[in-house]
């Protein structure tokens, strides 16, 4: 039975905890795990882009003052 992908691009966005072992550093299996699940979607012909991490920075966590960042449209059209 062949799947039949419902998009042809998608954007993964991933927190920098979901790498992390007991919510610190990276943990390798966890890293290899995602990549051979994202492989297999590619497989399927979809394009993946991947964000990982940076969501303290969108929200401003870690900045010492307010900062506007701007992405183009064009990048986050799935």
């Amino acid at each position: 039975m062949s799947v039949e992908p419902k998009y042809r691009r998608i954007l993964l966005k991933l927190s920098g905890e979901a790498l992390g072992a007991q919510g610190s550093g990276i943990d390798a299996e966890t890293v290899r795990r995602i990549a051979g699940e994202v492989k297999r979607v590619h497989e399927l012909g979809v394009e993946v882009a991947m964000v990982i991490g940076g969501g303290n920075m969108w929200r401003g966590q870690m900045l010492p003052r307010p900062v506007l960042i701007v992405v183009p449209q064009t990048m986050l059209v799935c």
